[in-house]
């Protein structure tokens, strides 16, 4: 496998919209077209951008990192490793079950809950899972790319992501639900088939992998045996050779070392080391359970289902006093109601399970510091995709070329036109990683084209569901690209792989919104 195969494709994507800004002229809408001619980038922009993406969504990419220094720790927990593999025996002969429970959980959180990115704090260790299971790194991003695309695909109450679509276009939050509800339902089976018809050959990928290094190490180990016995044969000519002979010993040694720590790095992703002897497991279950308990809570939407007892509880927790001191609202700072969570709030949750775990398991505090370390560095990948799709971000909203492009296809028929909508609304994704600026970039000039508002119901379904599609193959998807990123996983293989997923989800959302506009 190549090296950094996705950040050369996201690095080729920046390159390929910095030339369109030569290209195209740039515009924007405000109540009106407005043409501002060629806004060309330049080449000190190329690195400026990086900066600004910093700045506005940082955020994103350190939850990643704290993320991998989470796990890093957890890995240096002996019961982890047991917990997983307790897990994987309590599905043992039902696998695909386990397989199939992962991409509805995935999904419904991000259809009800909009946490597309939050999911990240159990994408580890949903693919420890998938891995010890037996499958490889495909069927792991097939199950983590795949659930959150059909919630994506599906959304329902996820107003955190359908706020730009439905003030634009003046629709309730519960808009289509019905319809909505079915694309999920819909979105979820095929993902699912499609899983378990990939996943079909039960035969753990790792375990084939580590006997290919086997055989390679054993190979390198009698090409070592070979020249030290040279060595020792030119030792007895001359015996001033000796100290050479320690040396190149040495160094053949160092070099078989590296070699199997290059195969093992390179080839295999990395899961808990297996362990021996038994290790109580309950502190894991019960923290695990409860950060999952709190997460769904945190997240969900509650103004939606018109509940405030979280709002109402939250106030009274910060208004709190003693002798007229507000306790808590000191000791705890600013923090949201459940419901509006951001990714921002987990971070005191993460600290506080991994530092109680550390304690039960009397984790040493080296280790904790070393394991935080390991665990960042496997999320550096992560956070570099995320830093640079959102440059892309920051670029096409500097140099807007991409209106001129919706404007020309919307050109091409009156009113409102299934297949213009859709082309449309599968550009808009491309050139827009974030799900707001996707939406922002051409409903407003799309509402002054289409001004018949009994079509807004579906034209909200359309965008919705297409933004979903997009995010399974383009490489400015920031869910795709930063899992295929941690997992090492080639762009290109991952292409070869869902493209039948692709063109049946394209193929079944075209016939629903078709009927959808015929009834």
């Amino acid at each position: 496998m190549k090296k950094h195969n996705i950040i050369k494709v996201v690095l080729i994507t920046m390159l390929v919209f910095l030339l369109l800004s030569w290209i195209l002229p740039a515009a924007y809408y405000s109540g009106q077209f407005v043409d501002q001619g060629r806004v060309q980038m330049g080449l000190f922009d190329l690195f400026n951008y990086q900066l600004t993406a910093l700045s506005y969504f940082g955020y994103i990419g350190l939850f990643f990192i704290l993320v991998g220094g989470f796990y890093g720790i957890l890995y240096k927990i002996p019961a982890y490793r047991t917990f997983l593999e307790r897990i994987v025996k309590l599905f043992e002969g039902k696998e695909k079950i386990l397989l199939s429970i992962m991409v509805v959980v995935i999904a419904l959180l991000v259809s009800v809950c909009g946490i597309q990115f939050g999911i990240a704090l159990f994408i580890p260790f949903i693919i420890s899972l998938i891995l010890l299971m037996g499958y490889d790194k495909i069927t792991a991003a097939l199950v983590t790319v795949g659930g959150a695309i059909a919630g994506l695909i599906g959304t329902t109450y996820a107003v955190n992501n359908t706020g730009i679509l439905t003030a634009t276009l003046a629709l309730d939050a519960d808009f289509e639900i019905g319809i909505r509800w079915a694309i999920l339902l819909v979105s979820v089976a095929l993902v699912i088939f499609n899983v378990l018809m990939y996943a079909k050959i039960k035969k753990s990928k790792v375990e084939v992998i580590k006997e290919e290094v086997k055989e390679k190490i054993e190979k390198v180990e009698k090409a070592v045996a070979k020249k030290v016995e040279v060595k020792k044969a030119a030792v007895k000519k001359t015996s001033t050779k000796k100290a050479p002979l320690k040396k190149t010993v040495k160094t053949v040694k160092k070099g078989k070392s590296a070699n199997k720590a290059a195969l093992i790095e390179e080839d295999v992703i990395i899961v808990p080391a297996k362990v021996n002897g038994n290790h109580k497991i309950w502190p894991l279950v019960l923290t695990f359970s409860l950060l999952f308990v709190l997460f769904v809570l945190a997240f969900l939407p509650w103004s939606v289902f018109k509940v405030d007892a979280f709002e109402k509880a939250t106030l009274a927790v910060q208004e709190f006093t003693i002798f007229k001191f507000p306790i808590f609202a000191k000791i705890l700072g600013t923090f949201n109601p459940f419901g509006n969570w951001t990714m921002t709030d987990l971070f005191l949750p993460m600290g506080v399970v991994i530092l109680v775990l550390a304690l039960i398991y009397k984790v040493k505090l080296d280790d904790i510091l070393d394991g935080f370390i390991e665990g960042v560095k496997k999320a550096l990948a992560p956070f570099a995709i995320v830093i640079l799709l959102y440059s892309i971000l920051v670029l096409v909203t500097y140099h807007p070329f991409q209106l001129v492009i919706y404007k020309s296809i919307l050109g091409l028929t009156k009113g409102f036109n299934i297949a213009t909508t859709v082309v449309v609304a599968l550009l808009a994704p491309i050139f827009n990683s974030d799900i707001a600026y996707s939406f922002q970039s051409v409903i407003p000039y799309y509402t002054s084209i289409v001004t018949k508002t009994t079509n807004y119901p579906l034209v909200g379904v359309i965008f919705q569901s297409m933004y979903g599609v997009v995010m399974l193959f383009a490489p400015t998807s920031l869910v795709l690209m930063s899992i295929l990123a941690y997992l090492k996983v080639s762009y290109k293989d991952w292409l070869k792989t869902i493209w039948k997923l692709l063109l049946e989800l394209f193929v079944v959302l075209l016939i629903i919104f078709i009927i959808l506009a015929l009834i």
